[in-house]
């Protein structure tokens, strides 16, 4: 039998880790893994890795801080995009639900294709400036 490593979990780098862990947090609907959860006193929270994970389990979202993180320029590729995220809704109706949701969150759209016939899609900056793709499955 062959085994094959399995992928547990997309970083994502950011000088926010909390900041963007809840914008997926609240975009996806996802909870923290046990032990990430933001302090419930209040207390200072800088966190330098935190995990998100659907509801039925599988694959996460990790958050690692960095110092500094420059944004990409897409379309222009004078500072590549080098990942993105997609991620699939049910409808046309959805997919605008969605766009208000995220853009509510805090995202910023960077492309508007909603109206293309063979595949509908937004394409947005999280507020770490990571690109994701929402588009109709």
């Amino acid at each position: 039998m062959t085994e094959y490593p399995q992928l547990t979990q997309t970083v994502l780098d950011t000088t926010g880790p909390r900041e963007l862990a809840e914008f997926y947090r609240q975009l996806l609907g996802w909870s923290y893994r046990p032990g990430d959860e933001p302090p419930a006193d209040g207390a200072p929270d800088e966190p330098d890795w935190l995990v998100l994970r659907g509801p039925g389990g599988g694959n996460g979202l990790a958050f690692q801080r960095v110092d500094r993180l420059p944004r990409t320029t897409w379309p222009e590729h004078d500072v590549p995009m080098q990942l993105h995220l997609d991620f699939t809704v049910s409808s046309p109706a959805e997919l605008r639900r969605q766009r208000e949701r995220a853009e509510s969150l805090g995202a910023a759209l960077l492309l508007d294709r909603y109206d293309d016939p063979d595949e509908p899609l937004y394409v947005f900056a999280d507020p770490s400036g990571h690109p994701f793709c929402v588009f109709v499955a």
